[in-house]
């Protein structure tokens, strides 16, 4: 059971059951005849029925596209005719918190919870180490707060992060063929092995190429799965309303509608996002260094500017910075301690190993605000202009888009 954390107007709890992106790659599992049951629960055949996806196909393709939430394709809908036409069906699921990269893609991977993956945010403490650890690109730095950055590589494998059993992998050891054609880079990242570890990964530079490689992996039965992150990036870039992103969307528009017409018939098609995007206001921005009842008794900030993770000095009480964080904020964040979060079930069940990474108070942005640390984050950081991470429907609701060719 979880408590009850009375949210304001404009904010969505998250979920981890049926309706959320936990469930969709369990859903395909179950389209492709397999049984299985996630940590948390899921089985595959419930989500199959939940997200009304078919049984008994031979293959699937899902195709995650960084950054595209449902409020962005309504609004930008016209750069994208095909998946606007799938959206028609109106199906939708819930992201996780926060609503970003690598909390979302391991709840995703392992139909599971941060609670359970680990996987907190952009940024979050090593509680072995005290330094900030930045699990997309698994590296950590030592000394955050040195004017001078110690980075270097993270000092934790991804496996003894998150421990969970990815559907992907337990896929292939029940023997189904699972691929994932993607940048080379990406080949044995920390953030692959932590959060989608299991497919056999083919090295393809550019959608194109992707779509392409997923064409001919196809000619024989099994999984392929498909991450695409040119969106995500021309929003953080230049916003989610800029000429730039919906230049972005055009073209994955575009390759997806040659997937879908592509391969083989009967080949189920399931297009999702980890999170959508809003638009940074920099007049409602908060700089915890410049402003003392802010940094006071804080010892690191985690997180990202719309989901922070406020980790307080040894010895200080979190409920005393919590509310001098609301008093600052106003209405332009919800603040909560860790131990409410967590009753309230935002991060999923948390395992005894994820506890110690998570905040001792929780910052969820309103609004278009932001909460930034001016010594931990570069200007261009402070001034990005599509940014992601709190409960707000734009940022949580992600399409669930389904063809069958």
């Amino acid at each position: 059971m979880t408590a009850t954390l009375a949210l304001p107007d404009g904010l969505l709890a998250p979920s981890y059951g049926t309706g959320s992106l936990a469930a969709v790659l369990p859903a395909v599992a179950g389209a492709l005849g397999a049984d299985l049951t996630t940590a948390t629960g899921l089985r595959s055949a419930d989500c199959r029925d939940a997200l009304g996806l078919p049984s008994e196909v031979q293959r699937a393709v899902v195709v995650l596209v960084d950054g595209l939430g449902l409020a962005n394709l309504a609004e930008r809908g016209g750069h994208a005719p095909f998946l606007r036409s799938l959206a028609a069906e109106g199906r939708s699921v819930l992201s996780s918190f926060p609503s970003t990269t690598a909390a979302a893609l391991a709840t995703f991977g392992t139909g599971t919870a941060p609670g359970r993956t680990g996987l907190l945010g952009y940024t979050q403490r090593n509680p072995a180490t005290g330094g900030l650890a930045t699990t997309v690109s698994w590296t950590e730095q030592s000394d955050p707060y040195r004017r001078t950055k110690l980075s270097g590589p993270m000092r934790a494998e991804p496996e003894d992060v998150q421990r969970e059993p990815t559907v992907l992998e337990t896929l292939v050891r029940d023997g189904v063929r699972v691929t994932s054609p993607g940048p080379a880079r990406f080949a044995g990242s920390g953030m692959t092995r932590a959060a989608l570890r299991g497919p056999r990964y083919l090295a393809a530079e550019g959608l194109d190429a992707q779509v392409g490689a997923t064409v001919r992996e196809l000619r024989a039965p099994g999984l392929v799965y498909l991450y695409h992150g040119a969106v995500d990036k021309a929003g953080h870039q230049h916003g989610p309303q800029s000429w730039q992103w919906g230049d972005a969307l055009e073209e994955t528009d575009s390759e997806l509608r040659r997937l879908v017409r592509s391969v083989p018939k009967g080949t189920l098609v399931v297009v999702t996002a980890d999170h959508g995007q809003v638009t940074a206001g920099l007049s409602r921005q908060h700089d915890v260094a410049a402003h003392p009842e802010l940094a006071r008794d804080v010892a690191l900030l985690g997180g990202e500017p719309r989901a922070g993770h406020v980790y307080v000095t040894p010895g200080a009480d979190p409920r005393d910075v919590a509310a001098r964080w609301a008093a600052v904020l106003g209405d332009d964040a919800l603040v909560v301690l860790r131990d409410d979060a967590v009753a309230a079930g935002w991060l999923g069940p948390v395992a005894d190993h994820v506890l110690p990474a998570v905040g001792d108070v929780l910052v969820a942005a309103r609004g278009a605000a932001t909460v930034v640390d001016s010594r931990l984050h570069p200007s261009g950081a402070r001034e990005m202009p599509g940014v992601h991470g709190s409960l707000t429907p734009a940022e949580m609701v992600v399409p669930l888009l389904v063809a069958q060719a």
